[in-house]
């Protein structure tokens, strides 16, 4: 479970993030989405503890993460913008030194490195170096990464940036499957198809604001529009003054 109330960030004369509100509840996954810019990133870093925020308070499974940040990333599997994985260890030693990062080892550990190897398909390229890397490559490597301990909660920033249509299926399975166990998921994107096949709830942030927020259905019927994608042009276009 995620909750934030009135986060805000500020860098330099940027406000990158004004007054963000939201909650992420078990066994559902809620999308952030909006246009480039909008502060959905800095809103994920600042529920992942890299970055403090400068107004508001946010829990993860009921802990501050600004008053005690180790112990939220214990309850979180993080898949950032940008993958950062070790270009000189193999996508499985990636996978493993986080592992032990978060107290695994021996058969336990192994078991979840192999299962997720198979699971997201990397097989062919699991025991290379991960320099030289494709953009997907290392895009499921991040990922294995971020749930080889099995977190109650997963922040997943633009999750499918760089797969190509059958590692995408595979990714969204993997969401789905992490929703249906009761997980909490919280992903942004600015592809509207995939927040429409993928959420349960839809946040949406415009300049560092929340500008509409329930179900799809609801922001359908809120904002009007016969798809999803109309719905959120319409929101954007309210606050321009377009709509």
């Amino acid at each position: 479970m995620i909750r934030a109330e009135s986060l805000a960030k500020r860098f330099g004369p940027v406000e990158a993030v004004r007054d963000v509100s939201l909650e992420a509840a078990d066994g559902r996954i809620t999308g952030l989405l909006g246009p480039n810019g909008a502060g959905k990133s800095t809103t994920l870093r600042m529920l992942y503890t890299v970055l403090r925020p400068d107004a508001g308070r946010a829990e993860v499974d009921g802990i501050d993460v600004a008053l005690d940040p180790l112990a939220a990333r214990r309850h979180l599997g993080v898949l950032p913008h940008g993958s950062g994985i070790y270009p000189q260890l193999s996508a499985r030693e990636n996978i493993r030194f986080y592992g032990r990062l978060h107290g695994l080892a021996g058969g336990t550990l192994e078991r979840r490195v192999d299962g997720l190897v198979e699971r997201l398909g990397m097989t062919d390229f699991a025991d290379r170096r991960a320099k030289g890397f494709s953009q997907g490559q290392r895009t499921k490597v991040a990922l294995a990464r971020a749930l080889v301990h099995s977190p109650r909660t997963v922040l997943l920033d633009e999750p499918t940036n760089g797969l190509d249509v059958i590692a995408t299926r595979a990714v969204r399975k993997l969401i789905r499957d992490l929703r249906d166990q009761g997980h909490c998921v919280l992903f942004s994107s600015h592809v509207m198809q995939e927040v429409a096949a993928l959420c349960d709830e839809i946040v949406i942030i415009d300049r560092g604001v929340v500008a509409g927020s329930g179900t799809p259905r609801q922001i359908q019927q809120e904002f009007g529009g016969e798809t999803l994608e109309e719905s959120f042009v319409r929101v954007l276009g309210e606050r321009e003054g377009l709509a």
